[in-house]
């Protein structure tokens, strides 16, 4: 009989076993296991208080009208006009921020030097863009793009009134596109240092450039990634309101926002208008919680799309592979 078989190895093997039993290992597993439970309970009851409270009021009249100046009544009012200018505004956004952050991530990953000063600079100020305060974010957009950069626009173009030296989608656009930056930025860096080395050496043995490198066969790999970047950047840019308060926000408009210079109503905005400004707030309560309700929806609608693409992406990646 061999040892395997002794009869004194199963006690052996239950001893190793007891052994290797770590309490502190199990207290603390455990407790990330009531701490996750306890967040997934609180997000859970959020969710449901504000289902519960706005579904009454939740129709397809409320999302497809364009209200009247009276937001307060849930007989004629709507958030048409709120859900297009958010959806508008996000849209803009990622068009801007996408590239820029995307462009800087490939410069400090694949070519600026670790130790370089100006590396060091860019990273510090990464870093600290993405502790600024998001009212200041919107100084930041009033002063440069409408008073510096929207006036001598207009100047320059001879408009006899102001067009771009006043608040606009734009403007608010381009103000998120800054705050979300980093998010990009720091998404796209991780994604594209996860790609292994041996990827790049062997592009550049067989006589590729770093550029076509770049372009055929790091940025394709790190898409998913990027996309990743993307999706948190909407995560957070669709419900900001301070930024957007002195850069294009309305409180009312008649009409649907039309050009990239027209101002714009907004879901988040319309939400703080409700809860400050209403004559009677047990009656406009229904009709905020249904405008939270839409604005949740809609943030998971366009996360759920981008969420589909990056799917897909990843998908096409792994058939080529």
């Amino acid at each position: 009989m061999n040892a395997a078989q002794s009869p004194g190895s199963g006690v052996q093997s239950r001893g190793f076993r007891a052994a290797k039993f770590d309490f502190s290992s199990f207290l603390f597993s455990g407790l990330t296991g009531l701490a996750t439970a306890i967040i997934l309970a609180i997000l859970a009851v959020i969710l449901l208080n504000i289902l519960f409270n706005g579904w009454s009021v939740l129709s397809w009249h409320f999302i497809s009208t364009i209200p009247t100046k009276d937001f307060f009544d849930a007989a004629t009012t709507g958030v048409l006009p709120m859900i297009v200018g958010t959806t508008f505004r996000v849209f803009v956004m990622t068009i801007f921020v996408i590239p820029v952050g995307v462009i800087t991530a490939i410069y400090l990953t694949e070519y600026a030097p670790n130790t370089s000063p100006l590396t060091r600079i860019i990273r510090a100020a990464v870093n600290n863009l993405a502790g600024v305060p998001s009212i200041v974010f919107g100084l930041f957009g009033l002063g440069f793009f409408i008073n510096f950069i929207g006036k001598n626009l207009d100047a320059l173009l001879h408009n006899p009134e102001p067009v771009w030296g006043q608040p606009a989608l734009l403007w608010a656009s381009l103000t998120l596109a800054v705050m979300t930056l980093p998010v990009v930025i720091v998404a796209t860096e991780e994604s594209l240092k996860a790609i292994p080395m041996g990827l790049r050496e062997a592009s550049l043995a067989l006589g590729a450039t770093k550029l076509e490198t770049i372009l055929k066969i790091i940025l394709p790999q790190a898409l998913p990634g990027i996309m990743t970047g993307g999706i948190l950047a909407v995560s957070r840019a669709a419900g900001e309101v301070a930024p957007i308060l002195f850069t294009g926000v309305a409180y009312y408009m008649a009409s649907l926002p039309h050009k990239l210079s027209d101002q714009f109503m907004d879901l988040g905005y319309h939400v703080f208008v409700l809860s400050t400004q209403s004559p009677n707030i047990e009656k406009t309560r229904p009709i905020l919680y249904a405008t939270v309700l839409v604005l949740l929806l809609l943030t998971f609608a366009l996360n759920f799309v981008a969420i589909l693409i990056r799917a897909r992406v990843r998908k096409k990646l792994r058939a080529l592979g």
